[in-house]
Formats: C-alpha cells, structure tokens, sequence
C-alpha cells in the first residue's frame, strides 16, 4: 500500500498545476475514488487540518494522509511524491524560460494556462463546500446542514462587512460550531 501511495502522490505532483488548491480534487480522486483508502468525510477532515497547518496545503495534505494511512514512512514518501514532480518540472521550466522567455508565444502559453488554474481551484473549494452543507449525502433539501449553512453565511457576512482576517474566521466559526454541536 505504501508504494501504491507513493505513485498516487507522484500523480497528484505531475497534474496539479496551479498550486495546493487545484491538487485537492486531484488527491481526493486518488484516495477516495480510485483506491478506495479514506472516506470522504475523513478526506475532508484532513484537508481541513491541512489548511489549519502553516506550510503548502497539497504537501501538508500529502503528509497527513501518508501518516492517516501508513504512518510516517507513509508521510515521507507521500510528501516526496508530491514534492519530486513539482520539482523536475520546475527544474526544467526554469531552465527553458531562462532560455526562451523573450518569445511572445511563451507568453501566450502562460496566460492560456490561467483559466484552466483558476477552475481547478473553483473545483476544490465547491466540492468542499458541498460537502461541508450536504455531508456525504446527495444534495437535497433534507440533507441540508443547517448548522453549517448558518456558519457559513455567518462567516462570508463577517468576513465582507467586518474585513476580518481568516483566521479570526476560522477560529470563531469552529468555535461557534462546537458550541452549537456541544449544546445539541
């Protein structure tokens, strides 16, 4: 399973352009869809933490779930799987940047790429909203969280209207629903 892990994170390095976020949906196919690993509620729980957790998120989610899955050699080779492709092709790109950057066509490569980025980030946070709203079930008015629906809206409000930083955000929304779930 420790290999099996390991190629999933290489995966995840080769094809999450665009940062931490865009590798989520990327990570949650690996490990939820394709090899069956986590559920998806203990997924999210992890990224979760792994937002908490100064540092890249695909990397601090890569370290978590190795350590959830395989402890740390899990964490170690889970890590460096999604660190060595991001760093070859990093590598390679600088290299032939240095090199041709003066071409118009480099930089119209480049801005073709933002869309692309700019979806793949929307991906992950709708699937974590949707999850965080609707949990594991199918998205139906019964399956609503109500509690979450209210923190969320809350946070967006306090967030817009107050300026507040996101970890005032974070803080005080997990705050709020622990004592919400506390007193149910």
């Amino acid at each position: 399973m420790i290999f099996q892990l390991f190629f999933s994170f290489i995966k995840v390095g080769l094809f999450s352009v665009g940062g931490g976020y865009a590798a989520i949906p990327l990570i949650r196919n690996q490990i939820v869809d394709v090899h069956g690993l986590m559920s998806l509620e203990e997924f999210t729980d992890l990224i979760t933490i792994a937002e908490m957790t100064p540092g890249p998120i695909s990397i601090n989610s890569a370290t978590f779930v190795g350590t959830r899955l395989a402890g740390v050699p899990g964490a170690i080779l889970c890590t460096l799987g999604c660190i060595l492709p991001s760093f070859f092709i990093c590598l390679a790109l600088a290299y032939f940047y240095y090199k041709y950057r003066q071409l118009g066509g480099v930089q119209k490569v480049l801005s073709a790429l933002r869309p692309a980025v700019v979806a793949l980030i929307a991906s992950a946070g709708l699937s974590i909203l949707l999850l965080g709203i609707f949990g594991d079930a199918q998205m139906a008015p019964e399956n609503l969280r109500v509690v979450e629906c209210v923190l969320f809206v809350g946070a967006l409000y306090a967030l817009r209207k107050y300026k507040l930083n996101a970890i005032q955000i974070i803080f005080g929304t997990g705050a709020a629903g622990t004592l919400v779930y506390a007193l149910l």
